[in-house]
């Protein structure tokens, strides 16, 4: 205990003093003894801060940076403009707290609300929340967003995420849904098989866009035949393919949701990541977690506030449909400011270089004997086949600094381009992929 707090051993004993106590075991005589640990545990001493700053970098140079990265599949590296990393940092953003005090968090309401503007414009819904954790628990709460007492069947295509999948049965493991895989076919949703599964029993459809494998999918006529059934429709979608590709309110989607990374994130190892939720207004009073709400004040100034707070599960409890009550602010923030840096037509330049950059590397790997999986159209992100293992391919990149795609069994790949990659980054692998072919 005394390693790990700034009270000396008389000032411990002191405070036992004032609160009749005789030891700091006897503060945890209520825990079973069963459940404690006996033997003392393998840390190291105590040392200067000097000491454990050296040891801080020299772990930290084990790390190893790629310059250039051609993977994706839910974690992408674009570039965070300078604006966006230098502001996002000031001292009055990142100690900011839990706003439930409007009139002392107009500051940090605003920033909530500048985000859920964003996300809106957007996806075209009519409404978004504060954010949630990340893409998958996005996709999980929306699903329960869809569920009644009449219709709880969730339809998941098998070209979803891994993670997204594995979120969403966590979520539903022991609450009355009954989960059923949607086949694809070539890479997509397949509609025949799809009209099988849907009854009166159904509450949703969730939809990738573009899927795991990079795919774009017909959202538009995928939501004509969901909502034919009265199910509605989620699309969880890549933010960045947005500033290209039609919104989900125009492709029929009743919830918009996904993965906020892209916008001025970095990769960090894996998170903290970013879900955005939007949504159409007959359904906003089902989103969970927070809303930011815009009115005036007595003077007629511009204020800030939560709203629709009823449906939180610390004021309706077990009557709410979810029990986040919180928000990822801080990368809200980023996201809001990287948008506004942005703008549309920054949006749009980033998906037209990403989008064009991947076909490109596509083109150049049929040349050299690797074959596209799926021939259906993609954005920035597809699968390849042979000719090298896909262990060689990641073996042989790595060595030179590249970030080859992710591998997917023994000879796929699933390969992701951004705007950060270059025509001479993707020669270059070639270049070196020809070698090892030679």
């Amino acid at each position: 205990m005394a390693s790990y707090t700034v009270n000396t051993l008389a000032q411990q004993q002191e405070m036992l003093e004032k609160i009749g106590a005789e030891s700091l075991d006897s503060l945890f005589t209520a825990i079973p003894e069963t459940l404690k640990l006996k033997r003392p545990l393998s840390l190291p001493l105590a040392q200067s801060e000097f000491a454990v700053a050296k040891k801080m970098k020299e772990l930290a140079s084990l790390n190893e940076v790629f310059n250039v990265v051609l993977r994706g599949a839910g974690s992408e590296k674009h570039y965070i403009p300078s604006v966006v990393r230098q502001l996002s940092g000031r001292e009055e953003f990142v100690t900011a707290y839990t706003p439930y005090q409007s009139e002392l968090s107009q500051g940090i309401l605003q920033s909530i609300f500048e985000f859920q503007t964003g996300i809106c414009e957007l996806t075209g819904m009519d409404a978004s929340n504060a954010s949630v954790y990340d893409g998958a628990s996005a996709v999980a709460e929306a699903v329960n967003m869809t569920i009644d007492r009449k219709r709880n069947v969730v339809l998941l295509p098998d070209n979803l995420h891994p993670h997204t999948l594995a979120t969403v049965k966590t979520y539903t493991r022991w609450a009355n849904i009954e989960l059923k895989t949607v086949k694809s076919v070539n890479g997509i949703i397949d509609i025949p098989l799809l009209k099988d599964l849907l009854n009166d029993t159904s509450a949703c459809l969730v939809i990738q866009n573009p899927n795991f494998y990079g795919l774009i999918e017909n959202v538009s006529e995928l939501s004509d035949v969901v909502h034919s059934v009265g199910a509605k429709v989620i699309v969880s979608s890549n933010p960045m393919t947005l500033g290209l590709l039609k919104s989900p309110r125009e492709a029929g989607a009743d919830i918009a949701v996904g993965e906020a990374q892209p916008l001025g994130m970095s990769m960090a190892f894996g998170g903290p990541y970013l879900g955005y939720m939007a949504t159409v207004s007959e359904m906003v009073r089902r989103l969970p977690g927070r809303i930011v709400g815009q009115s005036l004040d007595l003077d007629g100034k511009r204020v800030f506030t939560l709203t629709l707070q009823a449906r939180e599960q610390h004021i309706r409890r077990e009557k709410a449909s979810s029990s986040i009550c919180s928000n990822q602010a801080h990368c809200a923030l980023i996201a809001g400011m990287y948008l506004a840096a942005m703008g549309p037509h920054g949006l749009r330049e980033v998906a037209v270089q990403s989008s064009s950059k991947a076909h490109y590397l596509a083109e150049q790997l049929s040349l050299i004997g690797f074959k596209l999986r799926y021939d259906g159209p993609f954005f920035h992100e597809f699968v390849t086949d042979g000719p090298l293992t896909s262990v060689t391919v990641e073996t042989v990149l790595h060595k030179r600094g590249i970030l080859s795609g992710l591998p997917l069994g023994e000879n796929g790949m699933l390969w992701c381009c951004t705007e950060t990659v270059s025509k001479h980054d993707i020669d270059r692998t070639i270049l070196i992929l020809k070698e090892v072919l030679a």
